[in-house]
Formats: C-alpha cells, sequence, structure tokens
C-alpha cells in the first residue's frame, strides 16, 4: 500500500488545566496539533504509511513539532524548516452549557509565509496513494491558495485520490473569500467531507429542517447537500458528520456516506464529550483508512463515525485508538466495560 501524504499547518496547542477558564489559567499545557497533522497520526496508529507535509521555523520549538508527530510514527521527511514563528492556537474546554472557546495567534507563521518553491510535489507524492487536506490550509493566505492547486494538479495527475474536510473558520476568511478559492480547488477532490455547517458557509448550500443548536438532524436535508456537492463539483464521495449539540458536554453523532446517488448513514452515538477537538479529523482518518481498506460504504461511515466519536472520549487533538477497538464499537460494543 501507497502512503497517505497530508498537508497542513501544525501548531502548538495551548490550554488551561482541566475546565478551567482562560482567565483563571496561572498554567498552560501545550501539545501540537492541526487539522491534517490529527489526520495523519490516525492513519499512522491505524498501520498506514502517512506522510506529513508542513513548513515549520528551524528552531527548537519547530523540532518539537516535528518530534510528536515522529513519536506517533508519522514520516516527517517531506517538512521544509524556514520562516519566523510556529502558530499557536488556545484551547479552553467548555461543559455544560458553556461551549469550548478557541483563539489563534498565527498570523505569520511559517507555513502562512511559504512559497510555491518551497514544495517539491513531484518527489513528495512519490509513492502515494492519497492525498488530504482540508479548507483551513488555504485559508491562511499568502501563497497556500496556489501551493494547494498545485499539489492537486500533481495529484489529478498521478491518479493520487484527494480528500479534503471543507473545514470552514470564520476567524481565518470571510465566506466570499472561501467560496472563490474552494470552488478552485474542489473539482480536483475525490471525496468532500464536511460537517453539518460548512456547505453552508462555504457554498451557500444548507440543509433543510436543521437545527444544529436545537440538535435537530433532518436527513434528507443533508442526503439534497450531498448531492448538490457532488454534482456541482464531481466528487466520488461526500461525507457528513452529523452532530446533535445538546450541551457541550452531551452530543449525538452519526455521520453520513452519499456514493452514487445512495446515502448511507451510520448508527447514532451519545456522547459525553472530553474533549471534542480533533473529532472531525478522527472521522476523516477513519475514512481514508476504511476507502484504502476497500471497506463498503456502510461499513466506511461506520468505521469513521465510530472513531470519532471514541476520539471526543480522549484528551487533546490525536486519535489514540486502534482498529480494533474501533471495529468493536462500530460492531455494537458501546458498553464501555472495563476491558481486563
Amino acid at each position: 500500500m501507497g502512503k497517505v501524504v497530508c498537508f497542513g499547518e501544525i501548531m502548538m496547542r495551548l490550554n488551561p488545566e482541566g475546565y478551567k477558564r482562560f482567565v483563571q489559567a496561572s498554567a498552560f499545557e501545550a501539545s501540537y496539533a492541526g487539522g491534517e497533522a490529527n489526520v495523519a497520526v490516525s492513519l499512522a496508529n491505524y498501520g498506514i504509511p502517512a506522510s506529513y507535509v508542513t513548513k515549520v521555523p528551524a528552531h527548537e520549538i519547530g523540532q518539537c513539532a516535528v518530534n510528536e508527530l515522529r513519536r506517533f510514527g508519522v514520516d516527517t521527511g517531506d517538512i521544509v524548516r524556514g520562516g519566523p514563528r510556529m502558530g499557536i492556537y488556545f484551547c479552553e474546554k467548555g461543559a455544560s452549557q458553556r461551549g469550548s472557546k478557541v483563539i489563534y495567534d498565527r498570523a505569520g507563521s511559517s507555513i502562512a509565509l511559504a512559497r510555491r518553491e518551497d514544495f517539491d510535489w513531484s518527489r513528495i507524492l512519490q509513492g502515494a496513494d492519497w492525498f488530504h487536506f482540508t479548507g483551513i490550509t488555504p485559508a491562511l493566505g499568502g501563497e497556500l491558495p496556489e501551493i494547494c492547486l498545485d499539489a492537486l494538479k500533481m495529484a489529478r495527475a498521478r491518479g493520487i485520490r484527494v480528500s479534503c474536510d471543507l473545514n470552514y473558520r470564520k476567524k481565518l476568511w470571510s465566506r466570499e473569500r472561501a467560496g472563490e478559492v474552494m470552488a478552485q480547488l474542489m473539482p480536483y477532490v475525490d471525496v468532500i467531507i464536511a460537517n453539518e455547517e460548512d456547505a453552508a458557509d462555504v457554498f451557500g448550500i444548507r440543509a433543510e429542517g436543521t437545527d444544529v443548536n436545537a440538535g435537530v438532524i433532518h436527513r434528507e436535508g443533508y442526503v439534497s447537500v450531498a448531492r448538490q456537492l457532488a454534482e456541482r463539483f464531481g466528487a466520488k464521495r461526500v461525507a457528513i458528520t452529523l452532530r446533535g449539540s445538546i450541551s457541550a458536554s452531551e452530543n449525538d453523532w452519526a455521520g453520513m456516506l452519499y456514493e452514487n446517488g445512495q446515502a448511507y448513514f451510520s448508527r447514532q452515538y451519545r456522547i459525553h464529550i472530553v474533549d471534542r477537538v480533533g473529532g472531525g479529523d478522527s472521522f476523516g482518518g477513519g475514512l481514508i483508512y476504511a476507502s484504502l481498506k476497500d471497506f463498503g460504504p456502510q461499513e466506511c461511515i461506520e468505521f469513521a463515525v465510530a472513531a470519532s466519536c471514541l476520539k471526543q472520549s480522549i484528551e487533546l487533538d490525536f486519535n489514540h485508538v486502534s482498529v480494533d477497538e474501533v471495529l468493536a464499537l462500530a460492531g455494537g460494543n458501546a458498553s464501555g466495560r472495563v476491558q481486563r
């Protein structure tokens, strides 16, 4: 099996201890994460050769991020060194009726200032079966929309499958700019991944009859969203996570996979959330793994949703679960009993 190449920004995550608010914190825990990095770690944990591509500063903090990826078996050989700084994000975990909060400090980071000549995609994609990126990467501005397009064109020329999680971030760019840029990239994407709001924010495609704040999910509305995305951009598959937010601590969690005009819905889980950041990335990692293993559509969506369900019981961004654990949950073992 060839490798999966993931491209994006890895950041330092700083969060207060436990459920403290920012204003209560006297110390912050440091870890490293990013949308595409989270996917790469998931795949490496599942035994898939995963390579991560980014640009980090050529100093010790940049090396810390590289070391963290290496610790989980991710290939870091194509990471570019240089530029002024690591991006940082601060995360305050919510609980009950108080939502989580993220504050970015990533302007002018090494990857945001990267140049097209930093990345030799012909070499980087040698031996790859899959390329993954998210809408966060072009949102960082500079030359990154063009860098992403360079990678996508090379992937298309090589017959490499491509997935993209739309991942709209209003703190990074406007809906108008997101729609303009992503519309140029999506025709090269085979698998589009989105949540309950991304398609509306980026392309104005809404799920009728759904109120995410009230925890109301209308299935047929999402089938329509997936069909419109697939028809507009020619994607072979569209995967959508379905989150019913009861509170910051309790969510209903499910997913849908649309392929060849057919929609496949997973079972629904009631999750008591430990840390929801990275939940969508673990869904993407599970979907890529199941696709590479030639799971059928129903098996694919069940595996992806079970993987992301388990992730939200784990602190920080990375999904530290095994294939067997995901398969057990997808197969119906949701009791949470002690394993002896």
